[in-house]
């Protein structure tokens, strides 16, 4: 089940601005990070945008893979330059360097870059998502359900606001007698899943980017050798894994950042000769749109039967969640 508040959202500043070319010759450039399609995360992702775009508008699209390196994403991005492409999207933070420089290069070249807003330029259109938001329905869940009292999350150090305002704020809010717990990694998530379960939670949230096949596994382990009701919330398309007969039981919610509808708008706006440009953070230049659960923009995905049962208060969870502005 996806819960969504289609509530109306207006932009706080947008300007229009006229098209380099009309709807019929507009080309339109992406540049995939590593892997390209088929890597079931931000790549894919955003080919879904794509694709529902091209059956709804004319456009030629000219598309690049990056091998991780700065001077590979220089140079593929300078390709779709040469190829007139306008707009060029960027997905992922990997590319912030590049338009950082090219932006200035070519300042009649319109960019947007996904997941990421560090760059400073007018003619770089950064589109984020409201991760706090989306770890506040993590813990409101988890909470939930919880029957140790005890939940955690696992992240990465700079995701500390993210826990203390998202998760931890939403166990809080469920009014339930549960403690969330976090644990900063980087590298192997083994260890560090194995240690909050020993410390008591039944609920892991995983907020890190990659695979997370690796803390589900840990999971069913666990849950196989003492008998214990535990599980996973995950976060799509930061991880990706496939789910076996075996797993599937034990991945109860998804937090769902909807790349492809951000795709999707960046094309509409090109199309009708608009472009974002709310403040995200004008005191030093930085322009774009930050996709909340406000709009679809992050959905809650439930799989597990006893979050179903529970889900008429999540529901209103998501109209507490929405108002977290970081």
């Amino acid at each position: 089940m996806k819960l969504r508040l289609a509530v109306a959202v207006a932009l706080i500043f947008a300007v229009l601005t006229p098209a380099s070319s009309s709807a019929a010759t507009l080309t339109i450039g992406i540049a995939y990070d590593i892997g390209g399609r088929g890597d079931r995360s931000f790549n894919d992702a955003a080919a879904a945008g794509l694709e529902k775009a091209k059956k709804q508008f004319d456009f030629t699209l000219e598309a690049v893979v990056t091998d991780g390196t700065s001077d590979d994403r220089e140079k593929r991005v300078r390709a779709l330059i040469a190829k007139n492409c306008n707009p060029i999207i960027a997905i992922g933070r990997g590319y912030a360097p590049t338009l950082q420089a090219l932006a200035v290069e070519f300042p009649s070249t319109q960019f947007a870059i996904i997941n990421d807003a560090s760059v400073a330029a007018l003619n770089v259109t950064s589109i984020i998502f409201a991760d706090t938001q989306g770890a506040f329905l993590a813990g409101f869940s988890a909470a939930q359900i919880s029957k140790t009292g005890k939940v955690a999350m696992i992240a990465n150090s700079d995701q500390a606001d993210m826990y203390k305002d998202g998760f931890s704020a939403g166990v809080l809010a469920s009014k339930k007698k549960v403690s969330p717990i976090v644990k900063y990694v980087s590298g192997s998530y083994s260890l560090p899943t194995s240690q909050v379960i020993a410390a008591g939670a039944d609920v892991i949230f995983l907020a890190t980017q990659g695979s997370d096949a690796e803390v589900l596994k840990v999971i069913v382990a666990k849950n196989a050798k003492k008998k214990l009701v535990m599980g996973l919330i995950n976060v799509e398309p930061d991880q990706y894994l496939t789910v076996t007969n075996d797993s599937k039981q034990y991945l109860l919610a998804t937090v769902v950042k909807r790349v492809d509808k951000a795709i999707f708008d960046l094309i509409s706006k090109t199309v009708s000769s608009n472009e974002y440009l709310d403040f995200l953070n004008a005191d030093v230049g930085i322009y774009g749109h930050r996709y909340g659960i406000t709009g679809g923009g992050i959905e809650f995905s439930i799989r597990s039967k006893e979050l179903q049962a529970k889900s008429g208060a999540i529901n209103i969870a998501a109209a507490t969640a929405e108002k977290i502005a970081a």
